[in-house]
């Protein structure tokens, strides 16, 4: 755990680490980091915004090339989502169903209140949850897995993942080539991905504190 702490938070040195030691093969690294994080439930701690805003310094640098990047980091986004609709469309009633919690299977290895607040957080926003869950570490993760058990329509779901996929890596490796490399951001790197986590997990707290807030009241 400190290990991947220490790579999370130093996610840009790690990187250029990686590109010395593999070349061209860190593509298909990062490919597989971000089609993990965001197609299979049991990883849902993989770095994501942190890693897209890393990768986009770097390409700023030329030591990566922004224009296999972006559209490769975006593929990769919709291939997880996609394996992540179809697993939820098979498994994802076991989480939502009531019944005796049972550490079996699946269960082993998620939790079942995340997949049950990414079914509340898809229920309070319908299809445009995919889009906006995109941008929340955790919920990113279980939100596509909610949509398959919840029977959402493939051709609906497939827009919304697109959208969500282009406009998050856009954005998230788009500052990062764009910004990165300002001297003051570049020697406070480690501030910057934490600010990053911080900003991305506002909406869990915000939600979290507002859940606190009714529970008060109605006690």
């Amino acid at each position: 755990m400190l290990e991947l702490i220490d790579i999370i938070l130093n996610i840009d040195e790690h990187l250029m680490t990686w590109i010395a030691t593999y070349g061209v093969i860190v593509y298909a690294i990062l490919f597989a980091i971000i089609f993990s994080e965001t197609g299979l439930v049991i990883f849902p701690f993989l770095p994501g915004d942190s890693l897209l805003f890393a990768a986009g310094a770097i390409a700023a640098t030329g030591a990566l090339e922004i224009e296999i990047l972006m559209p490769l980091l975006m593929v990769a986004a919709i291939a997880g989502d996609t394996v992540n609709y179809a697993v939820g469309r098979r498994f994802a009633h076991l989480f939502l169903e009531e019944q005796p919690e049972q550490k079996t299977g699946l269960k082993r290895w998620i939790k079942t209140e995340h997949v049950q607040k990414a079914h509340q957080f898809f229920v309070k926003h319908g299809g445009k949850a995919v889009v906006l869950a995109q941008f929340v570490p955790i919920v990113r993760t279980f939100v596509p897995f909610v949509a398959g058990g919840s029977a959402m329509p493939y051709r609906s779901f497939a827009f919304f993942n697109v959208t969500a996929a282009v406009t998050w890596v856009s954005i998230c490796a788009g500052a990062g080539y764009l910004f990165g490399n300002i001297p003051i951001v570049k020697a406070n790197f480690e501030l910057v991905v934490l600010g990053i986590i911080f900003i991305s997990l506002l909406p869990l707290m915000i939600e979290g504190f507002r859940a606190w807030r009714r529970g008060r009241s109605v006690a």
